[in-house]
């Protein structure tokens, strides 16, 4: 009970993060930072639009010419494709997440050293200074790692739909899944300053409520057209930034004490 009392508040914690992002980027003119990776953002998403609308209607006649009961009705055929949709929107909104991420990383990074410096006052490196291509490799690191363990969850969690009960809980548990590693991204971008590698994957494990509030908004974002994709990343990786640097900084006040 601890433990998701503990999780759940720093859920809150993650989505109260963004109400102060748009004064944050405001104040410190951050906004030309996001000029590329909104660019990708854009074209990603656009393009998981268009192939659901291309390949939809292929995958479907594709089931129909393998199922012996199909009887060519009408209803059938609109129920494939749609479910064909929905099928390449899943996955390509996972997908998106991480070229997103990754390809954003050393400009994101950017971003989040100028927040920690109006915050703390001063930028602590206590792993390494990172170069360009380091923080672009880092971001692909983590993102590939992440991909995988998230599209074998979500084989897993739509494999378990099909079961009584636990199907009807599918559905919220795919979306938290997406908001953790959208959430785990966004933190990263902070992280990569003050902890390794493997450290980094530890500090987020621990923290999975601030990574999942962050991404439960980063989510939300998305389903709104166009804006959502304008906003969503520096939105989240403001709010990510400042939330991440609280933390930091309560964990070394609990260890000096």
């Amino acid at each position: 009970m601890y433990k998701f009392t503990r999780m759940l508040k720093a859920i809150i914690i993650g989505i109260k993060s963004y109400f102060k992002s748009f004064y944050l980027i405001s104040e410190l003119k951050l906004w030309r930072y996001f000029i590329i990776p909104i660019m990708v953002s854009l074209i990603t998403l656009v393009s998981i639009g268009i192939s659901a609308y291309i390949f939809s209607d292929t995958i479907a006649q594709y089931f129909i010419g393998v199922l012996p009961w199909y009887l060519g009705d009408t209803w059938t055929s609109n129920i494939l494709e749609i479910l064909s949709a929905a099928t390449i929107i899943i996955f390509g909104i996972i997908i998106y997440k991480y070229i997103v991420l990754a390809l954003s990383a050393p400009f994101m990074s950017t971003v989040s050293e100028k927040i920690e410096m109006h915050v703390t006052g001063k930028i602590n490196h206590n792993y390494r200074n990172t170069s360009f291509i380091q923080q672009l490799w880092r971001g692909i690191r983590i993102n590939l790692r992440n991909l995988c363990k998230e599209l074998l969850l979500t084989i897993l969690i739509l494999a378990l739909s099909f079961i009584p009960i636990i199907g009807l809980f599918s559905s919220i548990l795919l979306f938290l899944l997406q908001a953790y590693y959208a959430g785990f991204g966004n933190i990263d971008y902070t992280l990569e300053r003050h902890f390794n590698y493997k450290t980094s994957l530890q500090f987020v494990q621990k923290n999975r409520g601030l990574a999942i509030g962050n991404g439960i908004v980063f989510m939300l974002l998305l389903l709104i057209p166009v804006i959502g994709a304008l906003l969503v990343l520096p939105l989240s990786v403001t709010a990510a930034s400042a939330s991440t640097l609280k933390k930091l900084q309560l964990e070394i006040v609990e260890k000096t004490h």
